[in-house]
């Protein structure tokens, strides 16, 4: 543990086998966080004596003979917008800057269930509205592989602190790829399951149509993991799906052979793909290929329009979920107003960002009288277009492959100014959400200036298995192995 901080799957092995405990985990991370997230800014809120209070109580259960499975003692962090009952919830938003609340969120409740040590919450873009981890109150996150660039958003936070090795792993969300994006950017993995594979309840909505919870970690085999824990029905969340969560674990090793993996020409003749992206995915297409799998090309044309109707849906979904953010009932409330209207008005206008703004204002502008049928409603068919081209896509393949995002880690401050260009960001990540189908990325490469570059898998609805398999085969191939940030 001196050389490395653990993985979820290495940590349990060395709670297992004696060589390290719960205690002894919190403290080496608790010790990572205090001499590196100065500079990388990935934790909003990090309480060390609770943290190790709590590994303490998971130390003495194990010792009884009570452990509860692979997560039990092993410190893992949660993106900003999970309520834990105790813990300050901000959601990267000065509006929430003080609102600590008195209840566990379905990811939060499920993971005290399988024993797991919150160590902590991760900063975050400012509601999950962005794609660089640059909008969140408390100030940007740093990438730890070049802290002069992005570590991708808007759950940054957690991929930059997994990348670190800050925690054993994380769980984020992800809208239009925000657990996606960040993690080819950090060289993590990161998945996004179905929606409604996990719970919602608790978790603070963006849109709520689009947003789901998933994990970010190491190794697929760790995410496999954390995935497994938080999956589950939870009849506190009507989107919540009443199927039984598989054992992802099962077939981690049952490789590719005889599977078909589209390769849709449009995810990789987009606008703005960086070449080295690019020939990195095919290369390892190419390594999937030699697993025994078939690589078909399909055409799924419906993907460029797949940003635009993102921007309508999501910040029309925004725009009634952030209503409630008024400074009457919690979060910050205006102190000098003269009447209920200016304190409204004075309270959100202090307490959203620049793109939380914008965001709402969008949304609240295409839902007006009169442009309701021509942008929401039309997005809506759009949405129901590019559904039914993944369910074509599927008829012919097993899974998609595709990269992940269309470049590299961007430098910091380079889009904020364009935030057109941000929302590109997320092209090749955004159709996944919005059929509500599975993706995951894996890191399969650096760029020639030793950045992290991803590839995206992407699976039938319900089938994480089949994902998960293809996530490992692709990991075994090696493309990865061993590469870590500088420094850490």
């Amino acid at each position: 543990m001196k050389d490395r901080f653990p993985g979820i799957a290495e940590a349990t092995r060395l709670i297992k086998a004696g060589e390290a405990s719960p205690t002894d985990l919190v403290r080496a991370a608790a010790e990572r966080i205090a001499g590196i997230d100065g500079e990388l800014n990935c934790f909003i809120g990090f309480d060390a004596d609770a943290a190790l209070a709590a590994a303490k109580v998971a130390e003495k259960e194990i010792a009884a003979g009570g452990a509860r499975g692979a997560l039990h003692g092993v410190p893992v962090a949660l993106k900003d917008l999970f309520a834990v009952s105790g813990m300050p919830l901000t959601c990267g938003s000065r509006i929430l800057e003080n609102f600590v609340p008195g209840y566990d969120s379905g990811v939060a409740e499920r993971l005290r269930r399988a024993g797991a040590v919150i160590i902590g919450k991760n900063n975050m873009d400012e509601f999950a509205m962005g794609s660089s981890n640059e909008t969140s109150y408390f100030g940007a996150v740093k990438n730890p592989w070049d802290t002069a660039r992005v570590p991708g958003g808007s759950s940054g936070g957690c991929a930059a602190a997994v990348a670190a090795e800050m925690c054993c792993g994380a769980v984020g969300t992800d809208t239009g790829g925000s657990i996606r994006q960040p993690a080819a950017f950090c060289g993590v993995v990161g998945m996004k399951p179905t929606y409604g594979r996990v719970s919602r309840f608790g978790m603070v909505a963006f849109a709520s149509s689009l947003d789901q919870a998933g994990p970010l970690a190491r190794s697929v085999e760790d995410a496999a993991i954390l995935l497994g824990a938080i999956s589950g029905f939870d009849e506190k969340d009507s989107t919540s799906r009443d199927t039984p969560a598989p054992d992802l674990l099962a077939e981690l090793n049952g490789g590719v052979r005889g599977l078909k993996i589209a390769a849709p020409r449009e995810y990789f003749n987009i606008g703005g793909m960086d070449g080295e992206v690019e020939n990195c995915v095919r290369e390892a297409l190419k390594d999937m290929e030699s697993l025994g799998a078939e690589i078909v090309d399909v055409s799924m044309p419906n993907t460029g329009y797949a940003v635009s109707a993102y921007y309508v849906i999501a910040p029309c979904e925004a725009s009634s979920n952030l209503a409630r953010y008024d400074g009457v009932r919690y979060g910050r409330r205006a102190g000098d107003a003269q009447s209920l209207e200016e304190m409204i008005v004075k309270s959100r206008s202090e307490g959203f960002g620049e793109e939380v703004k914008r965001r709402i204002m969008l949304g609240t502008h295409a839902l007006s009288s009169g442009y309701y049928d021509a942008y929401y409603l039309k997005a809506q068919k759009v949405k129901t277009l590019i559904t039914e081209e993944f369910y074509a896509a599927f008829e012919k393949a097993d899974l998609i492959m595709t990269p992940t995002a269309p470049e590299a880690a961007f430098k910091l401050g380079e889009k904020t100014g364009d935030p057109i260009k941000m929302y590109l960001s997320d092209a090749l990540t955004i159709p996944a959400n919005i059929a509500g189908v599975p993706a995951i990325s894996v890191p399969c490469g650096l760029t020639k200036s030793g950045l992290p570059i991803g590839a995206q898998i992407i699976g039938r609805r319900f089938d994480e298995q089949t994902v998960i398999r293809a996530a490992r085969a692709l990991e075994s191939t090696g493309r990865f192995d061993g590469l870590r940030p500088a420094g850490i």
